[in-house]
């Protein structure tokens, strides 16, 4: 078993992952945030330690990760609303799940797996939000155009 403050900092380090990601998800207003997000990821990593080193060796890591994952997958569908034709929180609850992962590789010693994943998620929240709300405008914006023609 890994020394104790080995442990610590993996819960540590988890925790602010998660909420980093969370943070992207509170600056733009979305209804889980750095809370949410690092707690699930505090969580999934203290249940993968738990798992591991919390039976003198002889739990199933695998089996809760898979536990893990599942159970997550509930937690998400809260963040979910439908709302007429529109779908909201989708990419929210998939936040939530990545951090759960995120969590779960931290504690499992995979720290530049999961510092890779929390960038690669920041850029995809960043980079594809910014497109997407660039090419919503424009086309907001000719639509406009469209009705003062008619």
């Amino acid at each position: 078993m890994p020394d104790m403050y080995v442990l610590i900092t993996r819960i540590v380090i988890a925790g602010l992952l998660g909420g980093i990601i969370g943070a992207e998800r509170e600056f733009r207003a979305k209804i889980a945030g750095t809370r949410t997000h690092l707690l699930v990821a505090v969580g999934a990593a203290l249940m993968m330690i738990v798992s591991r080193y919390g039976f003198d060796g002889q739990g199933d890591p695998g089996r809760v990760a898979a536990q893990i994952v599942s159970g997550i997958g509930f937690i998400g569908a809260g963040a979910i609303m439908v709302n007429r034709k529109a779908v909201h929180g989708l990419t929210t609850a998939a936040g939530i799940w990545v951090a759960a992962g995120i969590g779960m590789a931290v504690a499992s010693g995979m720290y530049a797996i999961g510092i890779a994943t929390t960038l690669i998620s920041l850029i995809g929240l960043e980079v594809f939000g910014w497109i997407f709300r660039k090419h919503k405008a424009e086309i907001a914006a000719t639509q406009e155009g469209e009705e003062t023609k008619a």
